[in-house]
């Protein structure tokens, strides 16, 4: 079974969590290869990983998602975050990771602002 979902929204690819709690060695190595393959599968190079319904992350995940970041800045792929609980960004501000992903609100705002230009836009 899939660890996480996917789908096309227009030209950005949306990830979903199929668990509320991922804190599992084995569930943490098998989302983590879904996520790297996703990067591939992110044609128009947007990807957004929705995190509505996770309540908890192991460290364990969370360099999973450090290391996403990495192949998509490598890969020119866009990456954003959408949804997150306030358990899990209370983790990404400990760890100040909230200052390296780009963490929206919600799956609209967070797919509106790939089209946003600069700052002022």
């Amino acid at each position: 079974m899939p660890s996480i979902t996917n789908q096309m929204q227009g030209e950005i690819l949306v990830l979903g969590f199929t668990d509320t709690k991922i804190l599992d060695s084995q569930k943490i190595e098998a989302v983590g290869r879904e996520l790297q393959d996703a990067v591939d599968e992110a044609i128009h190079k947007r990807l957004l990983l929705n995190f509505r319904g996770v309540s908890f992350m192991s460290s364990a995940m969370i360099t999973k998602l450090v290391m996403l970041n990495k192949r998509c800045k490598a890969q020119g792929v866009a990456l954003k975050f959408c949804e997150v609980s306030p358990n899990v960004m209370e983790v990404f501000k400990i760890t100040k990771l909230n200052k390296l992903f780009d963490i929206q609100d919600g799956e609209e705002r967070a797919l509106a602002s790939f089209d946003k230009k600069g700052w002022f836009s």
